[in-house]
């Protein structure tokens, strides 16, 4: 487990206590006490290495900013690990001894301990889609199926008919932009750029360009969604990012888990049912997330679509996810595909 290391001054009742370095004093956290990975609820036991024997008055522990207790002495310490979302947390212990303090930090994974349900689906209808509709996003809304499609010089956003397959509307995107994902929100089209760091605000009803914005964050775009309130937006990694949507700025994040393995390229994002769905880049599948842990709770297996789709020249991977209230069920498609799918899922 690797362990960084730093000082400070601390000022407590009136005593300035001098920071020392963790290789003047020697003390440390005991990463040999650390497991390689927690579960939500499990035990960790601290402990810390004192070489040179010196007198400790006490230790306080932090988790991630938050002051989780305190021992006499050197004694050990331990506390269940409540918390909610995955991945890597810090872990602070501040030693005082003569007068003087030093603190060290060590991380702690979380992991997720749900077993991910396999499940399935069957076709409802099959619809024809633009071939040439590199595929980054899908949504309905007000029960019309909107699109946005990739690769620089042919990005757009495009109002469908699903069952014809043909626009009604559409804007052009600059040739100097990658389209990537989309969502809409109250009326307003959010559409992301891929390595651009730039997003656009369309009006729903007509394409009219009303904001230009830039990201937070020194970030990739590729998927966007929404929950009503929020959008969430996807960067190639693990990670998935709650975005104002007035303000654009990034206000948390959640790491996607599957057990004990981070789930990386996470594409196009779709929110249903109180749960993110999300395209795995390069993969056949969908998994669905639960927003406020990062925890994949099950996993749906797509190969079997491409045996139905016509393969030519320009067909790419699976994307594409449009969950529709009014029938309650997923129209999933791909880049270039010839083929839109109305689906059916259950466990």
């Amino acid at each position: 487990m690797k362990t960084i290391k730093y000082f400070k001054v601390i000022l407590l009742t009136g005593i300035v206590l001098t920071g020392c370095s963790s290789t003047e004093t020697g003390f440390q956290i005991d990463d040999t006490k650390i497991k390689a990975t927690y579960t939500t609820g499990a035990t960790v036991n601290a402990a810390i290495i004192n070489p040179n024997n010196l007198p400790i008055d006490s230790i306080v522990y932090v988790l991630n900013s938050k002051r989780i207790g305190s021992v006499k002495g050197q004694l050990d310490f331990s506390f269940p690990l409540n918390l909610e979302k995955l991945g890597y947390h810090d872990l602070i212990a501040t030693i005082y001894s003569n007068e003087k303090s030093t603190a060290d930090t060590t991380r702690l994974e979380l992991v997720s301990k749900i077993q991910p349900k396999l499940l399935k689906y069957t076709i409802v209808n099959t619809y024809p889609h633009d071939i040439n509709s590199y595929t980054q996003g899908l949504q309905f809304y007000e029960g019309i199926l909107y699109e946005g499609t990739g690769q620089y010089g042919k990005s757009k956003v495009v109002r469908t008919d699903y069952k014809t397959g043909k626009a009604d509307l559409s804007s052009n995107l600059d040739p100097k932009y990658f389209g990537e994902g989309i969502a809409i929100l109250k009326g307003k089209v959010y559409q992301l750029t891929w390595q651009e760091s730039t997003g656009f605000v369309y009006d729903a009803t007509n394409f009219k360009k009303l904001k230009e914005f830039t990201y937070d964050r020194q970030i990739e775009g590729w998927g966007l969604t929404h929950d009503g309130t929020n959008l969430y937006q996807s960067d190639g990694s693990e990670k998935i990012y709650t975005l104002n949507p007035e303000t654009f700025k990034i206000e948390s994040s959640i790491n996607v888990y599957s057990l004990d393995s981070k789930v990386k390229q996470l594409n196009e994002l779709e929110w249903a049912n109180g749960k993110i769905y999300s395209n795995v880049y390069q993969q056949k599948a969908i998994v669905v997330i639960d927003p406020k842990t990062g925890a994949v709770e099950g996993v749906l297996d797509l190969s079997g679509l491409e045996t139905k789709i016509t393969k030519l020249p320009d067909t790419d991977v699976l994307n594409g996810i449009a969950y529709n209230p009014d029938t309650k069920t997923f129209f999933v498609t791909g880049k270039n595909w010839d083929k839109l799918f109305e689906i059916k899922i259950t466990e």
